[in-house]
């Protein structure tokens, strides 16, 4: 079901964001056991699945520092955590992450409008640049974008705009010619922040984020995307 706090005309869109995890792939399975790969490496229990996929959105040192204890936890033990998940992810990012089912038909849809008009689309996310951009490409996904940004491509990550307003200036257009579409508050925010529209979908890692801080447009389901731009 699609539900609207705030109406935008979809013909004006030029620009459409789109986060990575939680998003467009589901990359939960393989986030959880290089988090708790890591945690097995420094000593530590492992944490349930649901544990880490709350966690996720926010980029891997925070992951990380959360899934040790939070902010109190020794800087050198949740560096050490960190290059060890690193380290394992680059191995294991692609043994069951998969494109959600009806996402790159949507994108499709999204990036041709129903008049014709070509859309560019971006990725913005908080999960490193390299195994961002090699997911894409693996999945199938790179074709649909101009440009792929990760949570090191930038001296911010989101939901600070410096990455959504560097794809606002490289794609010529205004904020509210542009939307972001993400699973989290982060995204929102990161919309917000920069002066866009925002669409939060509810199938991906962290639906409850979204209740407090609405986006313009919740969907339910990546066809429901579509429907959105259309």
């Amino acid at each position: 079901m699609i539900r609207t706090r705030r109406t935008f005309d979809p013909q004006a869109i030029k620009l459409v964001i789109f986060d990575l995890d939680g998003t467009l792939i589901d990359s939960r399975l393989d986030l959880v056991h290089s988090v708790n790969a890591a945690l097995r490496h420094i000593g530590r229990p492992e944490l349930p699945d649901d544990v880490i996929a709350s966690y996720v959105g926010d980029g891997a040192p925070i992951l990380i520092q959360r899934a040790l204890g939070g902010e109190a936890v020794d800087e050198a033990i949740v560096r050490q955590g960190l290059q060890f998940f690193l380290s394992y992810y680059r191995e294991h990012k692609l043994d069951h992450t998969t494109v959600y089912e009806g996402v790159k038909e949507s994108l499709a849809n999204v990036q041709l409008g129903s008049n014709g008009t070509r859309r560019k689309l971006a990725v913005l996310s908080n999960k490193p640049v390299v195994p961002s951009r090699a997911i894409v490409e693996a999945l199938g996904l790179g074709p649909f974008f101009t440009q792929i940004y990760g949570g090191n491509s930038f001296a911010t990550k989101k939901p600070d705009p410096e990455g959504a307003r560097k794809l606002l200036e490289e794609a010529g257009v205004r904020p509210e010619e542009a939307a972001i579409v993400g699973d989290s508050h982060v995204d929102v925010e990161t919309g917000q922040n920069a002066g866009l529209w925002t669409v939060g979908v509810s199938y991906g890692f962290a639906p409850h984020t979204l209740e407090a801080n609405p986006p313009d447009v919740l969907v339910d389901t990546p066809q429901e995307l579509a429907e959105v731009f259309a």
